[in-house]
């Protein structure tokens, strides 16, 4: 049996437990022009009210392009930047070498743009860009809330063919979750090594372990292997009638539940892409990548095949590297110059 949250192996083989990620950064462009970030808060009434107390105003790090503040009648194209399981956005900046890389990428010629990054780390670790009463619907959130503070406070080109949604693991699920079911709000997508695709199960070894699980203080008691369980739950499983968890988990007396597993599968791309297959044909582009090393090749080839059979354009590269040592060149040698090319500007 397997486990739905399919990041974690790659995880406990990419990077130490509970630490940073060191990742390599590609050497500074000669003459590169700095970029400047703003560290704003942005309200989102998707998030109000949620179970789990997670706060409705979010962290989010605004990349402004060199340019910005010179020509003050200019607007830019934005891209929306998704961090993965574990980590905030601020983290993931530093894994990808913000603002370096975005710098690299503007000297090495890609069109100026803006980039958003927001924070969705919760009480257990992610949202899952997903909606759920307990933990929050984050997926109006990004798609929404987020889009129209960003329109309203900065110089954005405001229409979809200008937007572009991107992100990795956790959130290479949410740029393909929300990629689907949001499709109106963006027109172009970059999706990195992608957790979470497929629909699957707990491991027996799991299951003594999450028996225990009663309150959120126990999510400190839990291996790695078994830490990404709540979270599926809190953001796919949810239970307003089960305080102070607010969500069920897939097992009950030792037996797993098949009616919390479906409720799993109903959260995984490869099952429902079918249901969006006319507004993935409206996308002006879409680009999947993937390191060679990475315990999540398997599902985003599959990703790729599955777009493909539909006659649904899209690029698909495999890159030497595992799921962490080289996203920070994919960032700015193929994800930004990706969107300059497929936004318009």
């Amino acid at each position: 049996m397997r486990f739905t949250a399919c990041l974690l192996a790659t995880l406990l083989a990419a990077a130490p437990i509970f630490a940073q990620v060191t990742t390599e950064a590609p050497p500074a462009v000669p003459g590169a022009k700095p970029v400047s970030i703003e560290h704003i808060k942005v309200h989102s009434p998707a998030i109000e009210g949620n179970l789990e107390g997670e706060s409705a105003d979010r962290d989010v790090f605004v990349v402004l392009p060199p340019g910005y503040a010179s020509h003050p009648d200019k607007r830019y194209p934005v891209v929306y930047a998704l961090h993965g399981y574990w980590i905030g956005a601020e983290q993931w900046m530093k894994e990808i070498h913000v603002p370096q890389t975005v710098e690299g990428a503007f000297a090495q010629g890609a069109a100026e743009m803006i980039l958003v990054f927001p924070d969705s780390k919760t009480l257990y670790d992610g949202s899952f860009y997903s909606s759920s009463a307990t933990v929050g619907d984050f997926e109006t959130f990004i798609a929404h809330d987020l889009v129209a503070y960003v329109d309203a406070h900065y110089r954005t080109l405001a229409s979809r063919e200008s937007r572009g949604l991107a992100g990795h693991s956790m959130g290479g699920y949410g740029a393909t979750r929300i990629g689907m079911k949001q499709a109106d709000q963006f027109g172009a997508l970059y999706i990195m090594s992608p957790c979470c695709l497929s629909a699957r199960t707990l491991e027996p070894s799991d299951i003594a372990e999450l028996e225990s699980f009663k309150t959120p203080a126990d999510m400190a008691k839990l291996s790695f292997k078994a830490h990404g369980h709540p979270t599926a739950a809190a953001a796919w499983s949810p239970n307003p009638k089960n305080p102070p968890l607010y969500f069920d988990l897939p097992i009950k007396d030792g037996a797993l539940r098949p009616d919390i597993l479906a409720k799993w599968a109903a959260n995984a791309p490869l099952d429902f892409l079918d249901q969006y297959v006319p507004a993935l044909r409206s996308y002006r582009a879409i680009a999947l990548d993937v390191g060679d090393q990475d315990g999540l090749k398997a599902d985003t080839g599959k990703l790729h095949e599955a777009l493909d059979a539909y006659g649904i354009a899209n690029s698909f590269e495999i890159y030497p590297g595992t799921h962490t040592s080289h996203v920070a060149y994919r960032v700015q040698d193929k994800m930004i110059p990706f969107f300059a090319r497929n936004l318009r500007f």
